[in-house]
């Protein structure tokens, strides 16, 4: 062994920087007090405070150019979907399938903490589920045959049959009542996770809005009754409400139709665009709306107020809830001790969310033709700070720019890890500026002319409101104190 550590010793320290090696030649001799001259502060590299620089992420874009041959050609079926993949916020692979590059994943991440607040806010407990799901769960709820070429299906070698699940009532409901039977104490009992789905599309479209892989939130709740079923379900739908009214997003709660999934109610939330495949009416004198699917064909008067006259409109589908009653748990045995002690099918509901789509659908509406606009939330950093151009007449301050992203994130706890520094020097700040804009950082500050004064003023650009104003260091930070993040 010491001939191995003395061969190594005589490799690699030569080849290590003066300031990590010393004159010890054990480890006793250290401990005994003899150790080795002080480096001088100076000459040992310290690393600094984590600063994500724009030269250095992930994040293949041509902000230019890339989309117009496709556009002509008619790949490019939305504003979102162009305006990711010019981003470089996702890459397409399969048809209706695509990388979420590191941007996205910052975004979906914070997406899945609000919503995951706004859930256990309500008592809900998160778990995950099986993507592969057993034919004879879908078979035993009949929805093996139903859901026809829509299934991802697949044998393993032994030749059992599995789907990929595109919801997970079955698996839900067969995890509850294989643990015996309930008390009525424990419900409601409110389960939910966060996974990719897979939906065989006929013709996946419009990126993340439809595709053939994607990730959902869905909710399954447990409840002792229909009224405290009806409870539960009305305590979702407002869980939903405040989510999307945190995201800054004006959402419509409609009523639709139970599909494949079943149930007694159903209600989605729908996001008004042009681009929506849903056909909505809505009344203009109550609060009335519905998807067309469960109206009488041309029908106009509202059957809410019997005043108002329905208009119809279109809307991407970024949520849905359902009460399902016993569609279930009566076919899978999920039952509960009631308080006479005696065994009861438990009512039951479930609720989703579109995480990838909820993110691709605010883009789609927020945003212009040329530049991506995010909820403020959302955003995958919340300040870009632009140094002045390499060798500009201004290029003193160049080092400034490093201390203020960095003094941002000490100044304000709220901010650590949302300053990203775009170091591209060799660019000129113009440039720079029109990337932000495109790429949509809430807050861009620029350091110009008015950074080399002798109080320094920034350049600050609000990409949400489009105001631009000169702000002292102090100024910067009153004003990014109030961003929000999560």
């Amino acid at each position: 062994m010491e001939v191995l550590m003395h061969h190594l010793q005589q490799r690699i320290l030569p080849h290590l920087p003066r300031a990590f090696t010393t004159p010890c030649k054990s480890h006793s001799s250290c401990a005994a007090g003899h150790s080795p001259k002080p480096t001088p502060i100076g000459s040992i590299s310290r690393p600094s405070t984590h600063l994500p620089l724009v030269s250095r992420l992930f994040q293949p874009s041509n902000l230019r150019d890339v989309g117009q041959e496709s556009r002509a050609q008619g790949e490019m079926t939305c504003k979102s979907q162009r305006l990711m993949q010019q981003a470089g916020l996702i890459h397409p692979s399969n048809p209706g399938c695509y990388y979420y590059l590191p941007a996205t994943v910052r975004s979906m991440e914070k997406l899945v903490r609000l919503i995951d607040q706004e859930m256990q806010r309500i008592g809900g407990q998160k778990l995950d589920m099986p993507s592969l799901c057993s034919a004879e769960l879908w078979r035993r709820s009949e929805r093996w045959d139903l859901m026809g070429k829509e299934l991802f299906r697949l044998r393993d070698r032994h030749g059992a049959e599995y789907c990929l699940g595109p919801t997970h009532e079955e698996a839900v409901t067969e995890l509850l009542a294989s643990q015996g039977t309930l008390s009525y104490r424990q419900l409601p009992l409110m389960l939910y996770q966060m996974t990719r789905k897979f939906r065989d599309e006929p013709k996946p479209r419009f990126g993340l809005l439809r595709g053939r892989e994607f990730y959902m939130k869905d909710m399954y709740t447990f409840d002792v009754n229909e009224a405290a079923a009806y409870h539960t379900y009305e305590s979702v739908c407002q869980a939903y409400n405040r989510l999307f009214s945190r995201l800054g997003l004006r959402i419509v709660q409609v009523q639709a139709d139970t599909g494949k999934i079943g149930g007694k109610l159903s209600h989605e939330f729908q996001l008004p665009a042009d681009i929506g495949e849903d056909r909505l009416l809505v009344c203009g004198s109550c609060s009335f709306s519905a998807n067309v699917e469960t109206m009488e064909p041309g029908r106009t008067d509202c059957p809410q107020c019997q005043a108002g006259t329905l208009v119809e409109s279109k809307g991407i589908e970024v949520g849905h809830t359902f009460y399902l009653g016993t569609k279930y748990s009566h076919i899978f045995n999920a039952t509960f001790n009631n308080t006479q002690n005696k065994p009861a099918v438990t009512e039951m509901g479930c609720f989703g969310l579109g995480v990838t789509r909820i993110l691709a659908a605010a883009i789609e509406v927020m945003s212009t033709e040329e530049a991506i606009r995010w909820p403020g939330l959302l955003a995958p950093y919340q300040v870009c700070v632009l140094p002045p151009k390499r060798g500009s007449k201004v290029d003193e301050v160049a080092g400034l720019a490093e201390e203020v992203a960095l003094s941002l994130g000490e100044a304000l706890p709220s901010l650590r890890g949302e300053v990203v520094l775009d170091d591209r020097t060799q660019m000129t700040i113009g440039k720079r500026l029109k990337d932000a804009s495109q790429l949509g950082y809430p807050y861009v500050v620029a350091l110009g002319q008015k950074a080399t004064e002798e109080i320094p003023r920034f350049e600050v650009i609000c990409q949400q409101t489009g105001e631009t104003m000169f702000l002292s260091r102090d100024g910067l930070v009153d004003l990014l104190k109030r961003v929000e993040t999560v």
